[in-house]
């Protein structure tokens, strides 16, 4: 079984300014390099085969902080970036219903509002595509995956059994920086972890890692 923590970046001024960011590159804030920087401490006894992130600054920076402390490199990939917005990248959600107000109402039932960029389900399948490879080369591994609140919502849905824009009608986006987790057995996502159930699952795979380790190999047959 392969574990995938995830976590959202930290907070960027156009977070705080609730502007839809999409492919922009914004960087973090203050308050987001100290939330990377609790994010860090709160992994740092936990052992990470991999660190994995979105190439947008503000999930690299975050993912580094993390990576930095436990002396390995973030590996960026485009595919785990957040949706693309297209023509609502840098608005409010007040701008945005002002211009667009049949998308809007599309956005709040779940569904893609904007009528260019990049839709739900577009994002969610390469996002998946990026994670099911991610596992693949990291089988039995624990690794951090640093990407966005679009992409963390289709892995939470996937592992679910629910499509994207299904788990976007009963879940708000991820906080900033928060820590959750799914595992990969034989292919498929299994289980999805809020924050409050991670240290359980953590101390579990590292029984089972100690107990891989001190168990005597299996003789020849």
């Amino acid at each position: 079984m392969t574990t995938l923590l995830l976590a959202r970046h930290g907070e960027t001024d156009w977070n705080r300014a609730r502007r839809w960011q999409g492919h922009a590159d914004r960087p973090l804030t203050d308050r987001g390099r100290a939330q990377a920087t609790a994010l860090a401490k709160r992994l740092a006894d936990i052992a990470l085969d991999a660190v994995y992130s979105s190439d947008l600054r503000r999930a690299r920076e975050t993912a580094e902080a993390v990576a930095q402390a436990q002396g390995l490199d973030v590996v960026q990939l485009p595919e785990l970036r957040e949706v693309s917005v297209g023509s609502w990248e840098g608005l409010t959600r007040d701008q945005a219903e002002a211009r667009f107000p049949d998308g809007f109402r599309r956005w709040l039932a779940g569904g893609t509002g904007w009528d260019d960029g990049e839709t739900y389900p577009a994002m969610s399948a390469r996002v998946l595509a990026a994670v099911h490879r991610i596992a693949n080369d990291h089988e039995g591994d624990r690794i951090l995956i640093v990407s966005h609140g679009g992409p963390i919502r289709a892995i939470h849905g996937a592992a679910l059994g629910m499509d994207v824009e299904d788990y976007r009608r009963i879940r708000p986006v991820e906080p900033n920086a928060r820590l959750s987790a799914v595992c990969i057995k034989d292919g498929r996502l299994t289980e999805l972890c809020p924050a409050g159930e991670i240290d359980e699952l953590l101390a579990r795979d590292q029984e089972d890692r100690r107990k891989a380790v001190s168990s005597p190999p299996s003789p020849a047959g």
